[in-house]
């Protein structure tokens, strides 16, 4: 077959989305409005949840790398129902991951200095960040499963040679780690609380919200997002629900889904599209 027969229309899939905001501000009870979730937890967010929203299924908390690696593992080779994995979050798997590093080093306090220095340590982060972003993108392509990565927002200064320098909200991870979650995703979004500024003496102005959200998702000098669906404003919703679905065409998460009853290892050949992958 020729080269040139194999040309296409590239086929729809699920989303790999990254949602990043600060603490409280509704990004688990967003990612889990998607359909079918389960999340992997490196941190207990569900538990934050309001309590007026159906918490969805999840494995135990991780507190190693070993721990994360078995269940991504399980759900690219095992049989289940769930349409969307959840990561929540990669900020609280950077922590674990450096933990790790610093263990198997055995003398290092700080990356700085872990596996000889020289930016060894930061390197060997971004690897294993590198591998979380391989798994999902192979539940994503051979499970059809929806991916959503939760991150605590942080700011950043940007410097470039045609401006002054300014800040914007970025991810909470180390700067080699970023791009696994912001380059190659369909979707970055931010986030906050909505908020004006009132009052006419600078001395006297004050922040005023009603608490609503935002969700920030178009490209923007203020923060990283980013989307590919003609997004060009803030959207607004309400706890429970999603700005995206429209969007995205998506439904919302189906309601009193049991947690995965007795899920058996997948046929032969389902078994074999995984044997041999290293995730």
């Amino acid at each position: 077959m020729s080269v040139l027969e194999t040309i296409g229309k590239p086929q729809p899939r699920p989303p790999i989305i990254t949602i990043a905001g600060d603490a409280g501000t509704g990004k688990s009870s967003l990612a889990c409005s998607f359909p079918d979730p389960i999340v992997i937890r490196a941190e207990d967010g569900l538990n934050r949840i309001d309590a007026s929203l159906e918490k969805p299924d999840a494995f135990p908390p991780v507190k190693t790398a070993n721990e994360l690696w078995d269940q991504l593992i399980a759900l690219l080779g095992e049989k289940h129902d769930y349409s969307t994995v959840i990561i929540d979050s990669v900020s609280k798997l950077d922590e674990i991951f450096t933990r790790d590093i610093l263990e198997q080093d055995g003398r290092a306090k700080t990356l700085a200095t872990a596996m000889g220095g020289y930016g060894a340590g930061f390197q060997a982060l971004a690897g294993m960040h590198a591998r979380v972003r391989k798994a999902c993108g192979l539940l994503n392509e051979r499970r059809g499963m929806a991916v959503v990565f939760i991150a605590h927002a942080d700011l950043e200064t940007m410097r470039l040679p045609d401006v002054d320098d300014y800040q914007r909200w970025s991810l909470r991870l180390a700067a080699k780690s970023i791009p696994f979650y912001c380059d190659d995703v369909d979707l970055v979004g931010y986030v906050r609380i909505a908020s004006v500024l009132k009052g006419k003496d600078d001395d006297r102005k004050k922040v005023i919200s009603d608490g609503s959200r935002e969700f920030i998702c178009h490209a923007t000098a203020a923060s990283i997002s980013k989307n590919g669906l003609g997004i060009t404003e803030p959207l607004q919703f309400a706890p429970g629900t999603n700005p995206l679905a429209d969007a995205l065409g998506i439904t919302a998460r189906k309601k009193g889904k049991p947690a995965a009853q007795a899920a058996k290892a997948d046929s032969e050949t389902e078994t074999k599209t995984t044997e041999g992958e290293n995730v």
